[in-house]
């Protein structure tokens, strides 16, 4: 059987107790007989001497020593109970009942003593000894036994009770072991398992927030389950036992002092005690000897409200205690009943005599302390005068204002009743028994009572119901309420006690493990970036979304800034700037040279390529404005294609424009096969060629791996809105094949760059692929290396230094003449430019050609004085000069670009001289 139990702060009761030892024996009993007997066992006694039986004689028996008030009043509860019911009329009317109650001094080898009478008598009946002699005046058995206290007692006792089907109904023993029915088959209880106990211990503990405890257990059957149902919640709730020791009221000094010294030694400060009053009083007695005021005690309800703890002596050490009390339950009548209590009017009840005499520290008359205290073997004390007034001694006997216990050996008594009063009125064919017969009431036994009990239902005289059954869990689970205004911690304090193995970690942190050490033992690590905790005592740092990031405490996370190039800062405008300057010059210079189409600049600068050249720069410094703004996918798939198409149409241009300078000067004599194969037709092929390559490399990559925008988050308070370029060996063919045509193009250029100035801009296109290389070059590992916005950044500022250097090398010189040195922009300018450029190239023909002669002659042997007489004849449009010489020859090659003809006429004479040496 179970019963409901309720959790309470208990108060402590401030007791006293006389130490004086009684001499009263294991023949101490209280007996009335009756119809039906039941049986008592409680602890009128804490324990007995300890001593040694060296088995020189016949062994005595162990003396009870320090009495128990509390007991005695639980043994006159039953008493109380069972007149109650003689009394009345409803139960068991015509049927008496009697008792048998025994002590067990708190110990197992008193309370299997007494169970033995219980055994032995109904051994005895059960032989049916009656036609052998007069039994008539035999005590009846016992039908069933309420008890006992302890859980070890009753572990004991039930073993052997439960060998003859004798009922047992504990009122005051918890252990979870005594639940298992195939080993404890009569054995029931009006209260619950202490299972529930080490929960709520447990949640109590987790309420306060300690984490680092110190658990102490008596070695019984009480102690050791509890206490090891205690650590399992404590594992599962993270909570740290410091020291687990097991106690028992026979330990010696010297192992209570060691124990003592490890709890002071340890920094918990509460202290969980699953024990009884007794096994837990000597280590209290040495704590209160070395004042120790500093801990919390969390008391299991076997001494929450213990005598041997609730001293007034104690109160500085054991205030604060935080107890685990039964429900308390209301008797009516059961207070009058108590201050009856007379040794002259409970002839029946050997224990009054003891309970008077501890009481007014006296002694009556006949007592065996009057003997004793003859001989000089107790202290002195006083006649009993048997008038004293019980009401006028402060005693646990009388302090019945929370009944429970009591209460519950109250209950175990009306339960024993009321499944006699089912039998008594059972109606043959409705029994419990063999076909459904009933047992006999007159002639009873212990096994029938024990079935009845394990059906049985009833509604008592204060009107509970069920008795028996009880669940902590309702509907919305255990739970557990404590009011903390309530509490007046030790010391008068009303702030929780701190009880931890580490201080707790304030938020931005977490726990962090120390090596060899309990996981309640810590170290507070601040949580790194990007993580943030906003409680105490943080277990892990929680991440930030990704478009968060955590504040400079790390106690919460805040919106990460978007950032890309943007239209309204102060770099994008700068660029974005640069980008428009560009357009406008380059529309300018077009115009410029639109204006002045059929001028010999522009006709000698090829026009139509020129005007081929400035759209593509136009679009080069058009292209980087795709780079501006918030990526979105379309300007990711647009922004690289038009800046590897726009500058490699650029580059086209000027390959193309230097190519065709370059052979057509190279050349010995201009044929129509050279205009042929360079017209405006073949260039424009080329040109188209070049860029369709660019076209076809940025088509493949649209396709196969097209850019889109991307949101990095890996940056710490920033989420950059850049392009996936999707394939970053795409963009490497796309800029290296770009770069291939700039190389081809300062070849060439760098070949061309002693020819007319007029006719190629050589050397200016020369140091613009310089700077296209070192542009390009130096944005590789920028590229790489820069993140975010700077990205596009670095390839805007690549694209507008690129075209700048174009813009300005190639056109700045021709616009500066066009517009501010016309004078140099007419046919005989650029006619007077190419005779400067034949007459350098003659003179090194000129040079040339001595240098081999001299050769030739040296190597005959002889010696000849040579001396060159060269004659250029140029002829501009009519204007002839002629030397002498050249009249004589009339070979001219000539040379037609546009409107001017240029004819060279080139002479060689040579004055041989022979010398005889």
């Amino acid at each position: 059987m179970r019963f409901p139990l309720r959790f309470y702060l208990p108060y402590l009761v401030l007791l006293g107790f006389s130490g004086v030892i009684s001499i009263y024996g294991p023949h101490q009993r209280a007996q009335k007989t009756g119809d039906i007997l039941l049986g008592g066992l409680f602890p009128i006694h804490f324990g007995v001497t300890s001593k040694d039986q060296d088995l020189a004689a016949r062994p005595e028996s162990t003396e009870c020593v320090r009495y128990n008030f509390r007991g005695f009043r639980w043994l006159q509860s039953m008493i109380f109970a069972i007149e109650e019911i003689n009394n009345s009329s409803a139960f068991l009317p015509n049927i008496t009942l009697g008792y048998r109650i025994f002590d067990t001094c708190n110990t197992v080898s008193k309370a299997l003593e007494a169970s033995l009478s219980f055994v032995a008598q109904n051994k005895i009946d059960s032989l049916n000894l009656d036609e052998f002699c007069n039994c008539t005046g035999n005590i009846p058995s016992t039908i069933a036994v309420v008890g006992a206290s302890g859980s070890a007692v009753s572990t004991a006792v039930a073993d052997l009770l439960g060998l003859f089907y004798i009922p047992q109904i504990s009122y005051a023993s918890s252990s979870r072991l005594l639940s298992n029915k195939n080993q404890y088959k009569s054995f029931m209880r009006t209260i619950p398992t202490d299972e529930y106990q080490a929960i709520a211990m447990a949640a109590i503990i987790d309420h306060f927030q300690w984490n680092w405890v110190i658990a102490i257990a008596s070695d019984d059957e009480y102690g050791r389950p509890g206490i090891e149902k205690f650590e399992n919640e404590m594992f599962h709730r993270d909570i740290c036992i410091d020291l687990n020791v097991l106690i028992s009221q026979y330990i010696d000094e010297a192992e209570i002092r060691r124990l003592a010294d490890r709890i002071e030694n340890s920094t918990a400060k509460v202290i969980a005690v699953f024990a009884s009053g007794p096994d837990i009083e000597p280590l209290v007695k040495e704590m209160v000897r070395r004042n120790v005021t500093d801990r919390i005690w969390l008391a299991s309800e076997a001494w929450a409200s213990s005598s041997l703890v609730a001293k007034p002596e104690y109160l500085d050490v054991m205030g604060g205690t935080i107890g685990f009390a039964l429900r308390a339950g209301h008797i009516p009548g059961f207070k009058e009943f108590l201050q009856q209590v007379h040794p002259k009017k409970s002839s029946h009840n050997e224990f009054v005599r003891e309970f008077w005499e501890e009481t007014f520290n006296c002694y009556l008359e006949d007592s065996p302390r009057n003997e004793d205290s003859e001989n000089g073997s107790t202290s002195f004390r006083p006649l009993c005068t048997g008038e004293e007034d019980i009401a006028s001694v402060e005693t646990p006997y009388l302090d019945y204002t929370h009944l429970r216990i009591s209460y519950n050996v109250y209950v175990a008594v009306y339960a024993i009743a009321q499944a006699l009063q089912d039998i008594l009125t059972c109606t043959p064919g409705k029994g419990l028994f063999a076909n459904g017969s009933c047992a006999d009431i007159r002639k009873v036994e212990a096994w029938q009572v024990l079935k009845q009990l394990r059906h049985l239902n009833f509604i008592n005289s204060i009107g509970e119901r069920e008795v028996g059954y009880y669940s902590m869990h309702n509907k919305n689970g255990a739970k557990l309420s404590i009011d903390k205004t309530q509490i007046l911690w030790n010391g008068r304090l009303t702030e929780v006690p701190f009880s931890n193995c580490s201080e707790e970690c304030e938020p931005g942190t977490r726990k962090g493990i120390i090596d060899g050490e309990p996981t309640c033992c810590f170290e507070c690590t601040e949580c790194s970036d990007g993580e943030y905790s906003d409680h105490k005592d943080a277990s892990v740092c929680s991440k930030c979304p990704n478009n968060s990031w955590s504040n400079g405490n790390h106690t919460s996370c805040f919106l990460k800034e978007i950032e890309f190039l943007s239209w309204t800062e102060p770099f994008g405008i700068a660029l974005a700037l640069l980008a428009v300057l560009g357009v406008l010059l380059t529309a300018f210079v077009l115009g410029v040279f639109v204006q002045f189409r059929d001028t010999p600049i522009v006709k000698a600068s090829n026009r139509e390529l020129s005007f081929v050249l400035l759209f593509s720069l136009i679009c080069c410094f058009s292209s980087s404005l795709i780079f501006i703004g918030e990526p979105q996918d379309w300007t990711c798939r647009v922004r690289q294609p038009a800046f590897g198409i726009s500058f490699v149409l650029c580059i086209s241009c000027i390959l193309v424009k230097t190519n065709r300078v370059l052979l057509v000067f190279e050349a010995k004599i201009p044929t129509s096969v050279h205009r042929k194969w360079w017209g405006l037709n073949l260039q424009f092929l080329l040109v188209f060629l070049f860029t369709f390559v660019q076209v076809m490399i940025c088509v493949v990559w649209l396709y196969n791996a097209p850019p889109g925008s991307y949101k990095n988050y890996d940056i710490d308070e920033i989420i950059f809105i850049t392009c996936n370029e999707g394939s970053m060996m795409a963009l490497g063919f796309l800029i290296g094949y770009t770069c291939l045509l700039a190389a081809v193009c300062f070849f060439f250029a760098f070949k061309s760059r002693k020819l007319p100035e007029n006719f190629t801009e050589a050397k200016f296109i020369t140091f613009s692929m310089l700077i296209f290389f070192i542009v390009w070059i130096s944005f590789i590992p920028a590229y790489f290396s820069t993140y975010g916005k700077f990205v596009s950044a670095v390839e805007v500022i690549a694209i507008l230094a690129s075209s700048f250097s174009l813009l300005a090398c190639i056109f700045f010189n021709k616009v500066y003449i066009i517009l501010l040195k016309p004078s140099r922009n007419t046919i005989e300018e650029v006619r007077c430019s190419t005779a400067a450029h034949a007459f350098k190239a003659a003179a090194r023909a000129t040079l040339r050609h001595s240098s081999a002669s001299r050769k030739r002659s040296g190597s005959v042997g002889g010696s000849s004085a040579s001396s060159p007489s060269s004659s250029i004849s140029l002829k501009t449009n009519g204007n002839e000069m002629e030397s002498p010489s050249t009249r004589r020859h009339s070979q001219k090659p000539r040379v037609s670009f546009g409107s001017g003809t240029v004819s060279l006429s080139i002479s060689f004479e040579e004055a041989r001289k022979n010398s005889v040496q």
